[in-house]
């Protein structure tokens, strides 16, 4: 995973902030612990947790002390390795304290077929006041329709390069590639195209799987050009349940 990873930090995929490239420390901030991620299959995932080690290092030295340590602490339930991102948050304090800005967005894209990270940063003092008001922004159930799910929705319809590549695997078998998928995304993702550049590899990945398990006969260098190829891309907000019964989430 470590040269899969570090391939995403180019030198010439940077937003550029004060004339720091906060893309080239990410990879500096990363590289000590790129062999933690061996086992991390999606790049996106290994983006996340360390723009979440930068910015709560960032909050460390911002925060009275035991407040960001309380906001760690609390997420010891979820699927997180806490004790990686405690030490990657001390790495990021002890090399990287003169870089206050904090990692807000970012996207993989690609160029010339390889994929390239770009990434925005934020002032500490903007970083803070935007946090604040998310967590004033409260929504009550009078704020949503009757039936209102809230979820986004990504519609997944295989296109012809897909079922090229069924044909070619199994020649001579009919493969009925027309059944849509369909995928729940949270209703906070005010930008879901946006977000879908970033995760369309797990999407993509999830549809290969069902046809085919071996991956070293999965398309390979999958870039988001490439999804929008193979597959027919619906998006909608207005997800609604008609039914009484409660849904169940299997697994």
């Amino acid at each position: 995973m470590k040269s899969k990873v570090i391939n995403l930090f180019g030198d010439k995929a940077v937003v550029q902030n004060q004339d720091v490239k906060y893309s080239e420390l990410l990879e500096q901030f990363l590289t000590p612990f790129a062999r933690d991620f061996d086992d991390v299959e999606f790049y996106e995932d290994v983006i996340d947790f360390v723009i979440n080690a930068w910015n709560f290092g960032n909050m460390k030295l911002i925060l009275p002390e035991g407040e960001s340590d309380a906001i760690v602490n609390a997420i010891k339930d979820k699927d997180v390795d806490v004790d990686l991102l405690k030490r990657m948050i001390a790495f990021k304090i002890e090399k990287f304290k003169a870089f206050p800005n904090f990692i807000v967005d970012y996207e993989v894209g690609e160029r010339d077929g390889d994929p390239l990270l770009t990434v925005v940063t934020q002032e500490p003092d903007a970083y803070l006041n935007a946090m604040a008001e998310d967590m004033d922004d409260d929504h009550s159930e009078d704020d949503f329709e009757e039936n209102y799910i809230n979820r986004n929705i990504i519609i997944l319809k295989p296109l012809q390069p897909f079922s090229d590549w069924l044909s070619n695997l199994y020649p001579g078998e009919m493969h009925d590639v027309n059944e849509m998928s369909t995928y729940l995304v949270s209703v906070e993702i005010e930008d879901v195209e946006a977000w879908l550049k970033k995760k369309f590899d797990k999407l993509f990945i999830r549809e290969l799987e069902g046809w085919h398990t071996n991956k070293k006969e999965w398309p390979q260098k999958r870039t988001y050009t490439m999804f929008k190829q193979w597959f027919q891309v619906d998006i909608s907000s207005m997800v609604y349940d008609l039914e009484e019964e409660p849904v169940f989430k299997f697994g």
